[in-house]
């Protein structure tokens, strides 16, 4: 997957899209897949990088969602569990099982919980993966041996999934890309072409060489996410905001807190929430926070209250009290809400996705979640064919293998989400011996993995590089930075870049990173 080469292609065929999306996260990408696979000309656009806002910064689960079983959405979790169970087989190698345990520390929270999590179990159907249990006190304290002991009479085991989100992002580009969709990163769409008030393609500018281009397709696609109402005034300057954003903090803890391979849900937070305390690339990560924000931002910054709480809760459980002290990384995300007149908060605002198409024929697709992403993407896909007046053609991704897909791989290790390509990158750092080195010794990643990023994964800065296809800036935030000099370096030889570009690059990731800790 290489970037000249993507710009190549639009340059020689501005004019031959069915499909143009706009919008480079998992909604955005799981449609180019949808699209390319069902044999439509596909164009992808992307202002930043693939991932750069929310679909890099969730809890990591690939779940149905048990709060939404709690709140009576039953038909949002079957879906939730039908997805869950279709991705882990299409993507063994970026999705795996994992155990989540709820301790019970009343009488009453064994068998409520329980019975609960059984109609999860039901819900699932055919794709269910492990059933779920019920644990005595010594079980679970084996499970878990952090936990407060004090008054804890058992748990509850059972089982969702956990994935590296910006790491199945990238997959989802390459596959893509395997079934002949050009996808760009930095690509900024600044404007919306129309003919007769039909909106038939994009104006849009190259971020790095600067360079115009107007592309033109049947359909266009608004998948960007919290910036959805900015797509939508570029189509009509009076349409009326969708989106209610609603930010969502995790921190990341050494593992010392939590050592094991078993996950923590607390059921009850101070704001009705459930909180996640899971072990996650040979770390513990904790969230998240559900707090209204104002205005879309690229990076989101967690407010001082969202840090405390989750380490309040936290410690509520653990026999060891985390503190900010303990923090290696903290970051924000935020949620495309549907906006709803009458919700009093945004943990009450609806996680379904809605698709809108507006008079001028422009497709928006809002809300959902990374689990449900492949059936937000086949309704879209079949919303903007019928609106293109394109050749029905069925959607194939129910079954569809990702690419990289390989079975038997350990999945708590980072090197799996590489799938069958992992050997390649084992050959790659075999041809120079500093290839091989470690990048950081609190870091598992070598210096193979930064040229495979530029090489195969259009990787353009340290951040893209740093942050999504290595996950350094999310598990050390100091060590990120400690490391980014040598990364600048590998990467100005590979896009033979000049000193300067080293300097800027340095200079901007390190004022980026600074915000990641605490």
């Amino acid at each position: 997957m290489m970037r000249e080469k993507m710009i190549r292609a639009i340059e020689e065929s501005p004019d031959k899209w069915d499909v143009i999306i706009i919008g480079g996260g998992a909604t955005g990408l799981g449609a180019a897949v949808d699209s390319a696979s069902r044999g439509y000309r596909t164009l992808l656009l992307e202002q930043s990088d693939f991932a750069k806002g929310t679909s890099s910064r969730s809890t990591k689960l690939i779940h149905g969602g048990l709060r939404y079983l709690q709140q009576g959405n039953v038909a949002l979790v079957v879906e939730a569990l039908k997805e869950r169970g279709r991705l882990c087989e299409n993507a063994p190698h970026l999705v795996h099982h994992l155990p989540f345990l709820v301790p019970n520390y009343h009488w009453w929270e064994g068998p409520f919980y329980g019975i609960g999590i059984k109609l999860y179990d039901i819900l699932a159907g055919k794709l269910g993966i492990e059933k779920s249990r019920r644990l005595s006190r010594r079980a679970t304290l084996k499970a878990i041996p952090t936990l407060k002991s004090e008054g804890l009479r058992g748990g509850v085991v059972y089982y969702d999934g956990q994935f590296d989100d910006s790491r199945l992002a990238i997959c989802l580009a390459q596959t893509a890309a395997d079934h002949g969709a050009i996808v760009l990163n930095y690509m900024k769409v600044t404007g919306l072409i129309k003919k007769n008030g039909i909106c038939c393609g994009v104006h849009a500018t190259d971020l790095e060489s600067k360079e115009r281009y107007q592309l033109h397709g049947n359909v266009v696609i608004n998948a960007t996410g919290v910036f959805s109402d900015a797509i939508l005034h570029k189509d009509n300057p009076k349409a009326k905001e969708i989106i209610a954003p609603s930010q969502g903090v995790h921190i990341v803890l050494d593992k010392s807190f939590q050592p094991g391979k078993t996950a923590i849900l607390v059921p009850h937070t101070s704001d009705n929430r459930v909180l996640f305390m899971v072990p996650w690339h040979d770390r513990v990560l904790l969230g998240t926070t559900d707090t209204s924000v104002k205005k879309s931002a690229l990076e989101p910054r967690p407010y001082k209250e969202e840090i405390d709480f989750l380490l309040d809760n936290a410690g509520k459980y653990l026999s060891k009290d985390p503190s900010r002290k303990d923090i290696l990384s903290v970051f924000a995300g935020l949620r495309p809400l549907i906006k709803a007149s009458k919700a009093e908060n945004t943990a009450a605002l609806s996680r379904d996705h809605t698709i809108f198409v507006s008079k001028s024929g422009l497709v928006t697709i809002a809300g959902g979640k990374w689990t449900t992403y492949r059936k937000m993407a086949e309704d879209v896909i079949n919303k903007a064919g019928a609106v293109g007046g394109l050749p029905e053609r069925n959607c194939i991704t129910e079954t569809l293998k990702l690419h990289g897909w390989k079975e038997g791989l350990e999945p708590q290790h980072h090197f799996s989400t590489y799938g069958s390509f992992g050997k390649e990158i084992k050959t790659l750092a075999r041809k120079k011996k500093e290839w091989s080195h470690r990048l950081h010794p609190n870091l598992p990643y070598s210096a193979a993995e930064v040229i495979w990023a530029v090489r195969e994964e259009m990787a353009r800065s340290i951040e893209d590089v740093l942050a999504r296809r290595t996950r350094s800036l999310l598990l050390d935030a100091k060590a990120s930075m400690e490391i980014a000099p040598y990364v600048a370096k590998l990467m100005a030889k590979e896009l033979k870049a000049n000193g300067k570009w080293e300097k800027n690059q340095i200079e901007e990731y390190t004022a980026l990173a600074t915000h990641y800790l605490v």
